[in-house]
């Protein structure tokens, strides 16, 4: 129990308080004095001490008394979610999707700008700036209200934010997004593979919540991967975790031409996803040359996820990415390839994010920053800008 620390150091024991009940108020519609110092170990009169403390910054508000209480009600507490700002960007292919939550990961605005893999770099930074100014905008957020940036993008990406390398983007090697989003926000920004992003949001709120051990694969016109490891995002030494695609026999390199064989002129076009519908479509309604495509697309995928899924022992393969929508032709073949080829095949499970799973990941990663300097920073002060850290969140490993 933190009250039972030594040493006279009053001021780190305050904080070290604050922070117990700050952890115990997130997540919760709202607590009691009594609920609080059980939760936290605290006595009623140091939960008291910290809570007043609390109110005065800014982190902690009073809750509304219960409806239909005999009496009078209990006062109750919450963590403030509004006293701050998120970002989260999807930079992709097809589109750039920007959302602004809350601390809790509400969101208050979301903005969407078509694009296109043809595009060069300054466009598709254009079309950033355009969905962050249209997204900030929209929920009311001046850009110096944004505590921190989560950023997502194709490729691999180093620990200062840039991409370092970049194989479905023109022009997209050595953009240095971090600090292309500094000159828009003023809080920190991290920059993130998308496929390692779209696996912390399963594991934050999505299918795979309640699971330590997940493969996820971006499905759809490329293939990636995020692992969880004991419910934390694994990158790897050099952030190159789980890039088995780039090894030509784990199948990945040629899984999408058993399809784009399907497509023709279609195959030709910017918008190759919708075109790739069309052979889903196709396959669903019982035309043999797309469920040969479709059949060969699977087993190229399961060659490279048997072989992750045989490394890690996972619960659960998550599906998702574009292809997630034709889930209903792609996860029972998946599920048979993996049982010829796995020791244990875990269950499989389709991502219910749509195409939002990305930037609700870069969502998650702003807070959990947040939430670390919360945890480190070294005085209460009030709501305001979070400091400059490194461009990588601490917040998984």
């Amino acid at each position: 129990m933190t009250e039972d620390l030594g040493g006279g150091d009053l001021s780190r024991l305050r904080r070290l308080n604050a922070r117990a009940v700050l952890r115990a108020l997130r997540g919760e519609p709202a607590l009691t004095m009594t609920e609080l110092a059980r939760r936290t170990g605290l006595s009623r009169a140091s939960a008291e001490d910290v809570v007043r403390e609390l109110l005065e910054r800014g982190w902690v508000g009073e809750a509304a008394p219960t409806a239909g209480a005999v009496g009078r009600p209990a006062r109750r507490y919450r963590f403030r979610s509004e006293a701050g700002r998120v970002l989260g960007v999807d930079v992709g292919g097809h589109k750039v999707l920007a959302l602004v939550t809350d601390l809790d990961g509400a969101v208050l605005h979301a903005a969407r700008v078509a694009v296109t893999p043809l595009m060069g770099r300054e466009e598709r930074l254009a079309a950033v700036d355009e969905a962050v100014g249209v997204a900030l905008t929209g929920a009311g957020v001046a850009a110096d209200e944004v505590w921190a940036a989560g950023v997502a993008t194709t490729g691999l990406v180093d620990r200062t934010g840039r991409v370092m390398l970049s194989e479905a983007l023109r022009e997209w090697t050595g953009v240095d997004l971090a600090a292309h989003l500094r000159r828009l926000v003023a809080g920190p920004v991290l920059v993130e593979n998308d496929s390692k992003l779209a696996a912390l949001a399963e594991s934050w709120r999505g299918v795979a919540r309640h699971a330590q051990d997940v493969v996820f694969l971006l499905a759809g016109l490329r293939t990636g991967t995020g692992l969880i490891i004991g419910g934390r995002l694994h990158r790897g030494f050099g952030n190159a975790a789980g890039e088995i695609g780039a090894l030509p026999a784990a199948g990945w390199a040629r899984a999408q031409r058993h399809l784009r064989s399907r497509l023709g002129d279609a195959g030709r076009e910017a918008d190759q996803d919708t075109a790739v519908e069309h052979v889903f479509r196709a396959a669903r309604e019982g035309d043999r040359a797309a469920l040969s495509a479709v059949r060969h697309y699977v087993r190229d995928l399961a060659v490279g996820a048997s072989a992750l899924v045989l490394t890690l022992d996972p619960e659960l393969v998550v599906i998702g990415g574009g292809f997630s929508r034709s889930a209903d032709l792609i996860v029972e073949p998946l599920r048979r390839e993996l049982d010829r080829w796995c020791v244990r095949t875990p269950e499989v499970r389709v991502s219910a994010f749509g195409d939002e799973g990305v930037a609700l990941g870069a969502v998650r990663l702003a807070l959990d920053h947040v939430d670390a300097v919360l945890d480190e920073r070294g005085e209460l002060a009030a709501p305001g800008h979070l400091p400059r850290r490194a461009s990588r969140s601490p917040g998984h490993g």
